[in-house]
């Protein structure tokens, strides 16, 4: 895991968002198809292999 150390007077707080991973995405799509409950993921990111993906599953219901 990567660290940022910064040194000084006063502490930092605060919160940052990250996105989705794609190699998490992706296979969680495909697992999406083992079952007919409908399913929501979250904090997906916002990739042209992700948008593939999503438009091919579309194609098959």
């Amino acid at each position: 895991m990567d660290r940022i150390r910064i040194v000084g007077g006063t502490r930092l707080s605060g919160t940052i968002p990250i996105s989705g991973a794609k190699n998490a995405a992706l296979p969680l799509m495909i697992a999406s198809l083992l079952t007919n409950d409908t399913l929501t993921l979250d904090n997906v990111p916002r990739l042209a292999d992700v948008a593939l993906l999503k438009r091919i599953l579309g194609n098959h219901g």
